[in-house]
């Protein structure tokens, strides 16, 4: 049966098929990554135009659109100020000869 000639055509047609099969599915996945880097590279430049708002910027918008928003605050002469000074200088007992306050002074003072 192997010397058929039928059987040999036979074999060539599906491996011609095959490979004609195996052509058009690699076409396929090549123009569907194409397509997907497309749509990845137009949602990318989206993102970046839509995430400038100077470049959004479209016609119909006013001026006072445009207008910074300023908080009811900004105008007071001590903003950044805490409510009080922080206690650096707390006197809490450390029953710790190395690690007390007075050593620490002593140490400063005669040895460096």
């Amino acid at each position: 049966d192997s010397d058929d000639p039928d059987s040999e055509d036979d074999t060539a047609q599906l491996l011609a098929e095959l490979s004609r099969i195996k052509k058009e599915r690699a076409a396929d996945q090549a123009r569907k990554e194409t397509e997907k880097r497309q749509e990845e590279e137009r949602i990318r430049m989206e993102n970046i135009l839509s995430g400038n708002p100077l470049l959004n910027y479209s016609g119909q918008a006013t001026k006072a659109d445009l207008k910074v928003k300023r908080r009811w605050d900004d105008d007071v002469v001590f903003k950044n100020c805490a409510r009080s000074e922080p206690e650096k200088n707390k006197n809490t007992f450390i029953n710790d000869s190395l690690r007390s306050e007075f050593h620490r002074k002593f140490m400063e003072k005669y040895v460096k």
